[in-house]
């Protein structure tokens, strides 16, 4: 089966070059028409390579989302800029391992694939991780996408790219990791660091949700012994905790 390269681009001259130069790679071009659709396809590991443009709104955010990812499911993360783009920084700043320049040159193309390629097979032989889930956390100013850490009954722990503020009410959605099942509700954010750690207990789960949770954690290798444990931050991690309510 051919290795699969996530495309976020709107130029059309840059995806024709991209589509063409893939294809004598072996590998097949998959477009991708929002930020949303590129991470989803990351994360559920659909594809070895991922091309932004950067210079599309939110591309940064996209290429930091996936940079969060475990070694061993980073795929290859390339940035797409104009010629003289000032940006440079920015992007290897983000996550990017190499910067194509338009107009796109087929044979910076491959090299700057195959070198990904590369290394990702060597991470991949280093360690092997759990798949971890996309979370959109809904806050009044936008979403905040984060990637979660682990998950029980009593609630989340996640990785965003930028600190989660504390709140006592926050909307999120998720589908459960290896599954088509979606979670949805509000928690309580109780602790957050500054590097975009954050652990929250469900306040509220609708009735679907409740089923969809249950029905995921009876399978053998998504029980949790110390699930509440699960939740704490990182002994390392300088944190902020939510006051505790008065009686």
């Amino acid at each position: 089966m051919r290795t699969s390269a996530a495309v976020l681009c709107r130029d059309h001259a840059s995806l024709e070059k991209l589509n063409s130069t893939l294809c004598e790679l072996g590998m097949r071009m998959v477009a991708c028409p929002s930020r949303q659709e590129a991470l989803e396809l990351v994360l559920a590991g659909r594809c070895s390579t991922l091309i932004v443009d950067f210079d599309l709104p939110g591309a940064e955010e996209v290429v930091r989302m996936a940079a969060l990812l475990p070694p061993a499911q980073k795929p290859a993360l390339l940035a797409v800029a104009s010629s003289g783009w000032p940006g440079t920084g920015e992007a290897f700043h983000s996550g990017a391992s190499r910067i194509l320049y338009r107009p796109l040159d087929a044979q910076q193309v491959k090299e700057a694939v195959k070198l990904g390629r590369r290394a990702r097979r060597t991470r991949r032989k280093c360690a092997r991780h759990q798949m971890k889930a996309l979370v959109y956390l809904e806050f009044d100013k936008g979403t905040l996408p984060a990637i979660s850490i682990d998950i029980s009954e009593h609630g989340l722990a996640v990785q965003a790219a930028e600190p989660v503020p504390i709140t006592s009410d926050l909307a999120f959605r998720c589908v459960l990791p290896g599954s088509r099942l979606t979670l949805e509700g509000r928690a309580e954010v109780i602790w957050a660091s500054d590097q975009g750690r954050a652990g929250m207990f469900f306040s509220q789960l609708s009735p679907a949700s409740v089923k969809h949770l249950n029905h995921w954690l009876s399978h053998p290798s998504h029980r949790r012994e110390k699930s509440a444990h699960s939740l704490l931050p990182p002994e390392d991690a300088h944190v902020s905790f939510a006051a505790a309510s008065s009686e």
